[in-house]
């Protein structure tokens, strides 16, 4: 089968997998904000401040329509509206009127505590030359045909990214790219003015942001980049300017100076389309100087992954051969790969006649990669799994490789997002879902195949959490280098995770356990240090339900340790359960089968009981009669299992030394 379209396979990646739409833009391009000051900042004391940490909710992954993609949906919501929405206002949203405008409103159950707006930092340039009317540039074939079709100028776009070796498009920016860049100072100064304006310290905080966006074999290379202040390089690093993440790291680290206020860290996500390439220190030269010094700067520069959002679940994945352990049925919670599932994919036709570009349709089984191979067509979920695509497995590469080189290179803490494109940030609740792209503006709509993550197989993504001792900018940035942070699938539900050598059994029962949980061990994102005499650990586990969702279920420890033998190894341990929900769950549970030999890794899963799924709230709208299939055969389950996730807790074995 052979379709003739002009839309190649990652015009589908980018329209289904991260966009979605609002308002059409003016065809006279972005408001200037640029005028406006940036404003000090002083430090910063706060009333509420606690020492113990207080639970913060955010989103760290939104888009508006400064992103390529977004815009190419007609989204035309700004940075401002996802801010408003953010808050508690209601914004605009799809469905779209014949004059481009937004007629549908959306509103967030409950407000947020802090945002990061993440536009693209690709493509800023480019966009803003072809859409404004006094450019050099304006009249070039290439921006006729990208106003005239935005997808189509998305596609154009998009193809400098699909690659390895990225370069801008020499007919738009010049020979070597400067245009681009000069143009790209005025949207990434009004991104900039937005998130300084909105930040308003001890009540709610707002990072300067952006993403990071390679998709090299169409498979995900994405991160998001979070600036600690108001002080940011002049320009975004791209993946245009640094095609690698050591490479990302290291261009920050010459226009972010720590001298000049300026400090960022980067996020990660959606590691489960990645086929492999998340990790490309497993593809360094193999010498311990370059994988240390690999590991220091991105342990440095890359302390949390993302494991949850709209294009699925990154904790987990059932039958890698490499990984020892029982199945684990939550894995599959939203999961959009699994390992023998057959993929059914559109790919370029190279044969087919014509100046349009072809497609074809192609099937692939998902297998395992080789060792040393990275696959292609992550973001149409085919291709290879690795290990490092899925956190569990990834910590446990960490661990393997710390043994040999002595620095852990994965050694992340976890948050979650939505990556919405339509700028409503946070908008994780199932039954208040409103899809993701134009196409889904509808129930009707909603519940038709789509590609991937688009569609039936979408879902609303999910929230970060933090533990931090104020609302401000530099106390949730602390939280997040030192990992104490942690994600869930949507709800607020406040998990905490401590290890220690002697935590007392009835530590649950005492007020300030918490504050003698600090006094004598480490929460999560910390090391657990070994001790002289020989002990077992203990760990402090504790969860509190969302305030206004279901109770809970349960708490699994998940342990994850590096056999003698070199075995990688990972257990999922029911700590505490109940049938008829609590309100909350603590429990002091002891490692009867530690050995201070092997390497482990432990990390903490709240869960609530099963709930209907966004689809089951979709199709009690549509009359009986006309529901779609998937309303009918059960073909998608009706229900879903939400959860949290704390970031781990690593313990270093002690009779090792690296070669």
């Amino acid at each position: 089968m052979v379709v003739k379209t002009k839309i190649i396979i990652l015009s589908f990646c980018l329209i289904f997998l991260i966009s979605a739409c609002n308002q059409r833009e003016t065809s006279d391009g972005e408001k200037a904000l640029s005028n406006q000051p940036l404003m000090p900042e002083d430090e910063v004391y706060c009333d509420n401040f606690s020492e113990e940490g207080m639970a913060l909710f955010g989103d760290l992954h939104v888009h508006t329509r400064y992103s390529f993609d977004a815009a190419a949906n007609s989204t035309g919501a700004t940075p401002e509206d996802a801010h408003r929405y953010a808050r508690g206002e209601e914004i605009p949203i799809f469905p779209i009127d014949d004059q481009g405008v937004a007629i549908g409103r959306t509103k967030i159950d409950r407000p947020l505590d802090f945002l990061a707006v993440t536009d693209h930092g690709e493509f800023l340039g480019e966009r803003a030359l072809c859409r404004s009317s006094t450019s050099p540039v304006y009249e070039t074939q290439f921006c006729r045909t990208y106003r005239a079709d935005e997808r189509q100028g998305m596609v154009m776009l998009s193809t400098v990214i699909t690659t390895e070796t990225p370069q801008r498009i020499p007919e738009i920016c010049g020979v070597d790219g400067a245009l681009c860049r000069d143009y790209a100072k005025s949207p990434w100064e009004d991104i900039q003015a937005v998130s300084n304006k909105a930040n308003s310290p001890c009540e709610f905080t707002s990072f300067i942001a952006y993403e990071y966006t390679g998709t090299p074999g169409v498979s995900n290379y994405h991160r998001n980049v979070i600036f600690r202040t108001h002080s940011v390089p002049n320009l975004p690093v791209s993946y245009i300017d640094a095609p690698i993440d050591s490479k990302l790291w290291s261009e920050l680290d010459k226009s972010c100076r720590a001298e000049d206020g300026c400090d960022y860290l980067t996020i990660p996500h959606n590691t489960n389309l990645a086929n492999g390439r998340m990790a490309p220190y497993m593809q360094l030269e193999d010498s311990l100087d370059a994988k240390r010094g690999y590991a220091e700067l991105r342990m440095k520069r890359e302390p949390i992954m993302e494991i949850f959002q709209h294009k699925g679940g990154s904790e987990c994945i059932n039958g890698l051969s490499t990984v020892f352990g029982a199945p684990d049925e939550l894995c599959n919670v939203e999961a959009v790969r699994q390992l023998g599932e057959t993929k059914i994919y559109l790919t370029p036709d190279d044969s087919a006649p014509g100046p349009q570009i072809s497609l074809k349709t192609v099937s692939q089984v998902t297998e395992q990669c080789e060792p040393g191979q990275v696959g292609g067509n992550g973001m149409v979920g085919a291709g290879c799994v690795d290990a490092t695509d899925f956190q569990r497995s990834a910590l446990l590469v960490g661990l393997k490789e710390e043994q040999r080189v002595g620095i852990n290179p994965i050694k992340l803490g976890v948050i979650a997002a939505t990556d919405t494109h339509s700028a409503n940030a946070g908008g994780a609740k199932e039954s208040e879902w409103v899809g993701a792209v134009t196409g889904e503006a509808t129930p009707q709509e909603r519940l038709q195949p789509g590609l991937l993550t688009s569609g039936i197989d979408g879902n609303p993504g999910g929230l970060a959490g933090v533990w931090a001792m104020e609302n401000t900018r530099d106390a949730i940035f602390d939280a997040m280098l030192r990992k104490e942070v942690f994600g869930t699938s949507g709800p607020r539900i406040r998990p905490r995770l401590f290890a220690g050598w002697n935590f007392d059994q009835d530590m649950c029962e005492h007020n300030d356990m918490i504050a003698r949980a600090y006094a004598t061990g480490v929460p999560m994102g910390g090391d657990l240090v070994s001790v002289s005499e020989p002990r077992l650990p203990t760990f402090l586990a504790y969860a509190a339900k969302d305030p206004e969702g279901s109770q809970l279920q349960a708490l699994h420890l998940i342990k994850g340790w590096i056999g003698e033998d070199g075995s990688m190894n990972n257990e999922v341990i029911s700590i505490a359960e109940t049938q008829s929900g609590a309100d909350s769950l603590c429990r002091v549970y002891v490692d009867e089968n530690f050995d201070p030999r092997q390497s482990a890794y432990y990390y903490l899963r709240a869960v609530e009981p099963p709930s209907p799924r966004w689809h089951t709230y979709d199709c009690k709208v549509i009359a009986e009669d006309q529901r779609p299939a998937v309303c009918i055969d059960n073909s998608y389950p009706s229900d879903i299992v939400e959860m949290a996730w704390t970031s781990p807790i690593w313990y270093r074995g002690v009779d090792f030394l690296p070669e």
